[in-house]
């Protein structure tokens, strides 16, 4: 049973960083496509950024563009989503996400739908 543990939220002023983890266990394969999501309240989960296997290739949705870097340890089974320069519209809580998916798929699965195992979410909170 595949299970994420995330880690890394908490409060911090506008411009600050964080950086957030998630440990991935009971992989059984490892073609995983990794995704970080958010919602904040009253708002659909959003696809923030997704990184495949061998780290050859990366998304990141147009409002976190060079602010955010998303990066995976396979010998740790971590991935890591380091966020600079925050505002407070990136205030959510954050999920990471797993998503079955061929190490050399070129495909982005970027809908909540796709992903079969979520963590439990960390809180972002970014002060104005």
């Amino acid at each position: 049973q595949v299970q994420l543990v995330e880690s890394g939220g908490g409060l911090v002023q506008t411009g600050g960083s964080l950086r957030l983890s998630c440990v991935v266990s009971g992989l059984t394969s490892s073609d995983y496509y990794m995704g970080w999501f958010r919602q904040a309240p009253g708002k659909e989960r959003e696809f923030v950024s997704g990184i495949n296997w061998p780290s050859t290739r990366t998304y990141y949705t147009d409002s976190v563009k060079g602010r955010f870097t998303i990066s995976r340890d396979n010998a740790k089974n971590t991935v890591y989503l380091q966020m600079t320069a925050l505002k407070p519209e990136d205030t959510a809580v954050y999920y990471c996400a797993a998503h079955k998916l061929s190490r050399y798929s070129p495909y982005i699965p970027a809908t909540s739908n796709e992903y079969e195992t979520w963590g439990q979410g960390t809180q972002v909170t970014v002060s104005s």
